[in-house]
């Protein structure tokens, strides 16, 4: 997610890191023209002078030169196939990428200049509409988004739109929109309500609803204004899918008592490519289109559909779940198209990677695949839970119907297991310090951990749980498909060792080892803050423009 960035006055900063004790490597910022060069460290900008940051150069440097200096610059970034905090996928096969590459220049929003794109499109809308079980008789409707933050948007606003116009037919107040999600929803749904005046009835979750939506909670704040519930199958948390069956049949039995017709939409943004393929499915209910009540879905193809960041997908189970006056007929280049999508122009290529997987993978593939990252998280669970120390949130390690953390207990391997052996859920794996560690530890900060692994290049975070949980601290492993066996054994010896190590310290040691030092740009530039300050707004309320949540 992109960060809101302030400007920066670049001479004011100067000015303050050249009074800076340590400013005088901003030397010769003002800079002349570059000078000849053999290589891009034989120039004048490898020691003498600092390519411009703030401000667009009057003249500008060789290529080489800024190609060889931000790739340097690049090298501070994390590896991105050891951050372990994202569900967005950070490994493509090489076909899939040479496509990608080839097809760059593409545009979503020239379709009459590339049909075959649109084709392809067109074909990943309905593909992906059977895969939701889409029913006899029905006209699926869709289109690609560039992630399922504005898939969310465009599925809450057709629900609200669709209320409005119901209101209207039977001259009711149509002013007090509100729609339903649990404390635990991602931040694009909170973000759907502000901004589009919905009020968000937030639910709180807990340890009793299993850190996902209560439908009990869902039945006490339903009313004749809600336009609709958001059901999360897969959280961003702990990795728990919402029992869309249950909540289907609480607004059911509303209807049949009330006459009010609340729709569901079900955010699959990374379930929406798991539980189709896994043997678990979502643990034996139903959560797609064979619901009547679930009228629209949504999912990131650039998380489990195992497509590069930039492409989503909404689905609604029939054209007439979308108000005929969102859409819009756009004459543009030669061509007419129908249009709903909040972005104009957006890169075609990932649409193109995500029929490529589609067709080369198939349904077996995409099966293997998720198998496998399940696997490969219940084993990273188990061993957690194995050396005591931890105890893990996620329950997908756990036989099927179980759910409670039992402490001394190591749950064993099942002869050809499958995800069907087990509880239902993502492949990850939140987990926290037992509490036998910390009363044998109480001096080790769970953050630690995280810093540490940090040190090793690992990317783990470590955060609160949602609102009315908040007082603990989990650390999240998201089992992506490049999480091969190899790396997960290197994962686990380190996870290992950087906890004995911290078992070995005292409170001094512990103090040395703190997040990164900021950039200028973060210092200056940022609206965020540093890991370090992240509660000083937390305790405020959404009204006043406070989120906290996690990706």
């Amino acid at each position: 997610m992109a960060g809101l960035a302030r400007h920066v006055d670049p001479e004011e900063l100067v000015k303050k890191l050249h009074d800076h004790p340590h400013g005088s490597h901003m030397r010769g910022v003002h800079t002349n023209r570059a000078v000849s060069h053999t290589t891009p460290y034989s120039s004048r900008y490898a020691s003498s002078t600092e390519l411009s940051k703030f401000k667009i150069p009057h003249d500008g440097a060789p290529a080489d030169v800024v190609h060889q200096l931000l790739k340097d610059e690049l090298d501070l970034d994390g590896r991105p196939n050891l951050n372990l905090a994202s569900f967005v996928g950070t490994y493509m096969e090489e076909h899939g990428e040479k496509l990608m590459i080839e097809n760059l220049a593409k545009n979503m929003s020239d379709a009459d200049e590339y049909p075959a794109m649109m084709d392809m499109h067109a074909r990943c809308v309905s593909i992906i509409a059977h895969m939701w079980g889409v029913q006899k008789g029905e006209r699926a409707i869709g289109t690609a988004t560039t992630g399922s933050s504005e898939a969310i948007h465009l599925g809450g606003l057709a629900m609200k739109r669709r209320w409005q116009e119901r209101r209207e037919k039977e001259g009711k107040d149509k002013s007090k929109p509100n729609i339903i999600m649990g404390a635990n929803a991602q931040v694009a749904l909170e973000k759907f309500a502000r901004y589009f005046e919905v009020e968000a009835r937030i639910l709180p979750v807990s340890a009793k609803s299993r850190y996902r939506l209560d439908p009990e909670l869902v039945r006490e704040n339903i009313d004749e204004n809600t336009i609709g519930v958001f059901v999360i199958l897969g959280s961003t948390y702990t990795g728990h899918y919402e029992p869309v069956e249950e909540i289907s049949r609480i607004l059911d039995e509303y209807e049949k008592k009330t006459g009010v017709d609340i729709p569901i939409h079900v955010d699959a943004a990374s379930g929406g490519f798991i539980a189709p393929f896994t043997h678990a499915k979502v643990g034996g209910s139903k959560w797609n289109f064979e619901l009547p009540r679930v009228k629209s879905i949504n999912v990131s193809g650039h998380k489990f559909g195992l497509v590069y960041a930039g492409v989503g997908w909404i689905i609604w189970r029939d054209e007439s779940f979308l108000p005929k006056h969102l859409i819009f007929e756009l004459h543009y280049l030669g061509g007419t198209e129908e249009s709903y999508t909040l972005n104009f122009s957006r890169p075609g290529a990932q649409i193109i990677a995500q029929y490529y997987n589609l067709i080369h993978l198939g349904f077996t593939g995409f099966q293997s695949i998720m198998e496998n990252a399940l696997a490969n998280a219940r084993l990273l669970s188990k061993t957690l839970e194995a050396t005591g120390w931890y105890r893990c949130i996620s329950e997908i390690h756990r036989p099927k119907g179980q759910f409670e953390y039992q402490e001394g207990v190591e749950p064993g391997a099942i002869e050809g297991e499958t995800s069907a052996d087990y509880n239902a859920g993502l492949p990850v794996v939140a987990f926290t310090l037992s509490d036998a560690f910390k009363r044998d530890f109480p001096h080790v900060k769970q953050a630690a951990v995280s810093n540490l692994l940090r040190a090793k290049q690992y990317i783990i975070p470590n955060y609160p749980l949602p609102p009315n949980e908040e007082s603990k601290e989990i650390l999240r492993v998201v089992v992506r498909e490049s999480m091969s066996m190899d790396l997960l054994d290197r994962l686990i010896a380190d996870i290992c060792a950087v906890t004995e190590t911290l078992m070995q310290s005292d409170e001094m040691d512990l103090a040395a080892w703190q997040p990164f030092s900021k950039s200028a740009e973060k210092e200056h530039a940022s609206a965020g803050l540093d890991a370090k300050d992240k509660h000083k707004k937390s305790r405020q309320p959404m009204h006043k423009g406070i989120h906290r949540s996690v990706c």
